[in-house]
């Protein structure tokens, strides 16, 4: 999948892909207008939404209600600010059957995002020069 970025102004930087556009924005410590979530923010709420979506289905797949089930992601981070841990906390709607508590718990971890981030693709920046354009005769 390709992700076009595009920068309409200020501090924003826009995502288009599949036909969304994600817009992101800096906060107002960091220069920006705090319009918008700021990139890595995104990318924790990515990781966040994705357990949430293994565990909807989960329960989705069994009939099971849904009234009450929530999550709560924390961080932990060093004195410099960089993550060191991460929680995801599932709550589980009251009634729901001891019978799928590990299985629920073994499906939000097998969520695609944090599978990724706990094997880490190889990524690479290149940079490529624009073609100079032409001068007219």
């Amino acid at each position: 999948m390709d992700i076009q970025v595009t920068f309409p102004g200020g501090k924003h930087v826009d995502a288009t892909f599949g036909g969304f556009t994600v817009r992101t924005d800096q906060s107002v410590a960091h220069g920006g207008d705090g319009s918008a979530p700021e990139p890595f923010d995104l990318f924790l709420a990515s990781l966040a939404t994705c357990a949430g979506a293994y565990a909807l289905g989960f329960c989705q797949a069994r009939g099971l209600s849904t009234d009450g089930l929530s999550i709560v992601q924390r961080d932990a981070r060093d004195a410099d600010g960089k993550i060191v841990s991460i929680e995801v906390e599932l709550t589980l709607p009251p009634g729901f059957p001891e019978k799928y508590r590990a299985a629920i718990q073994r499906t939000v971890e097998g969520c695609k995002v944090k599978k990724t981030v706990q094997a880490p693709p190889e990524l690479r920046v290149t940079v490529v020069a624009e073609a100079a354009s032409a001068e007219l005769s």
